[in-house]
């Protein structure tokens, strides 16, 4: 356990004793100690239909979220790793004896199947699956539902949303990058800023299939216009940084069959001008005769799509002859992997720090809640909850501001936040440098390596010298007269950055020593 979570445990048991008397503040700060040093919780978030629960089935590698044409994540649903399948239901309120608290685990097609009609979902907080797999060790994977559902409220955008749901970054699906998605974006980016800030957000478009019109190439078209998206100014607040999935090529990848992949084979095998012909159309591929009856030809296109059909029998015509070596070339041309290494370099690396800034905001806002409730008896109505003393109050924002000063991590990413919506105003400097800066700071991941922009492999040494040089570049920045206060304070960060980074890098042993 690190020392930031040590601290940041100890800051909790302070607020549950200073907050004894609120039984919903106490739940929200046990939910958050008991999950220190556990997996990153991500949420996906999306309005309906972006794909969230066939990326959710990509990256565990099985297909436990419900898909479908129609709405199919109606209620919050916690995956995560347990030593059985399990799932389990939490409510709002006071549990009545008729409702449930676990449903059946049911296996169907080879598909989990969550069954609600059971349930009141008004009244339904989330439900909780447990599922023995080693892609959950390190992180709980939230499906939420979409923030346009008229279904049910989602987690996001919502006042009164239950903040005993801790959430560490989040993955936020889009179909496409017009202006109706970035006014989405922005209308649930404070929410969501709130909570873990640009550095924990990371937008994905979800159907990079859809970009390029099917066509085998349009994933890579995809990247190019995400990787354009980067630097977009209406799009930078809200995020750390862009990346596309074929949602469905990528699951489908993670599942494959071996009565799939045979009848994938044959296809392949077909005259090339025949097979194009028969990928023109879905209604052209399923109604043509031959060498695969109707029924399997629907279930290819229910699994793959279009494009996935067409991805799979081109890879297979270049050489892929096994099973194993389509599924891996199909998770790499769907964008899976790169998204998985940008969840592993920009939040699983960071887990401890998402996860102790995510407990202080809480402590924050339960504060901010126990300084306005109104005083029991007084002229308004009486206080649900005995309110604390105002000394004990001021003693605990004390402590969550001495561990928050000395944690450094949670300024770093608080500071890459800040530049995402306010670059560096340098004259002359200034878009290049918040670049740097950003690195520095660990926007592309806290390694030394990815900090100063230099192959993974570099030796210590040469590394070491990088950061010097970074380091005199930077003190000069620091002296620069005509740099505004804010500037001033980002160049503070980024030099205590280097010095630390410095400290931990072995020094050269002097020879004859």
């Amino acid at each position: 356990m690190s020392r930031l979570l040590d601290e940041t445990r100890g800051v909790l048991d302070h607020a549950i004793t200073v907050l004894a008397g609120d039984p919903h503040a106490v739940a929200t700060l046990t939910a958050h100690r008991a999950r220190l040093g556990g997996p990153l919780r991500v949420a996906l978030a999306g309005s309906i239909k972006t794909g969230k629960s066939t990326l959710l089935n990509a990256l565990v590698g099985e297909q436990i979220a419900p898909t479908g044409v129609g709405e199919c994540t109606r209620v919050t649903t916690h995956y995560a790793d347990g030593p059985s399948p399990r799932i389990g239901v939490t409510y709002r309120g006071t549990r009545r004896d008729a409702d449930p608290v676990e449903l059946p685990a049911l296996h169907r097609r080879g598909s989990l199947v969550i069954e609600t009609e059971r349930l009141d979902l008004a009244r339904v907080a989330a439900l909780h699956v447990d599922w023995p797999t080693q892609h959950l060790r390190d992180v709980t994977l939230i499906d939420t539902p979409g923030v346009d559902s008229a279904v049910t409220r989602s987690v996001w955008g919502q006042p009164d949303a239950d903040d005993s749901t801790p959430i560490d970054a989040v993955v936020h699906l889009v179909r496409h990058l017009h202006e109706p998605d970035v006014a989405f974006l922005e209308s649930y980016g404070d929410r969501v800023a709130e909570n873990v800030g640009a550095a924990g957000t990371l937008v994905v478009l979800s159907r990079a299939d859809e970009v390029g019109g099917g066509r085998v190439d349009a994933v890579m078209a995809a990247q190019q216009v995400a990787r354009r998206y980067r630097t977009d100014p209406a799009l930078r607040p809200w995020c750390a940084t862009t990346t596309t999935v074929a949602g469905l090529v990528a699951e489908t990848a993670r599942t494959l069959r071996g009565v799939e992949f045979t009848a994938l084979r044959t296809l392949a095998r077909l005259d090339r001008a025949e097979l194009d012909a028969q990928l023109l159309t879905a209604d052209r591929f399923v109604a043509a005769s031959g060498v695969l009856p109707s029924g399997t030809r629907l279930a290819l296109l229910d699994r793959f799509g279009l494009f996935g059909v067409r991805l799979a029998t081109s890879l297979l015509r270049r050489g892929v002859d096994d099973s194993a070596a389509l599924a891996a070339e199909l998770a790499r041309r769907s964008g899976l992997d790169e998204l998985r290494d940008i969840l592993a370099t920009r939040f699983l690396a960071r887990r401890d720090v998402f996860q102790a800034r995510s407990a202080l905001l809480a402590v924050d806002r339960l504060l901010a809640r126990a300084r306005n409730a109104p005083t029991a008896g007084g002229p308004s109505r009486p206080s649900p909850v005995p309110r604390p003393a105002p000394a004990g109050l001021a003693a605990l924002a004390e402590d969550v501001e001495r561990v928050r000063a000395g944690a450094h991590g949670i300024v770093e990413l608080d500071t890459l936040t800040r530049l995402r919506r306010r670059p560096l105003d340098v004259p002359g400097r200034g878009a290049g440098l918040s670049a740097e800066a950003e690195r520095l700071l660990g926007d592309q991941g806290p390694s030394a390596s990815a900090r100063l922009g230099v192959a993974e492999e570099t030796g210590a040494g040469e590394l070491r010298a990088v950061a010097l040089a970074a380091l005199g570049r930077w003190r000069g920045h620091a002296e620069n007269p005509l740099a505004d206060p804010d500037t001033v304070e980002t160049v503070q960060v980024v030099l205590r950055s280097l010095e630390g980074m410095l400290a931990e890098l072995p020094r050269p042993v002097p020879v004859g020593v």
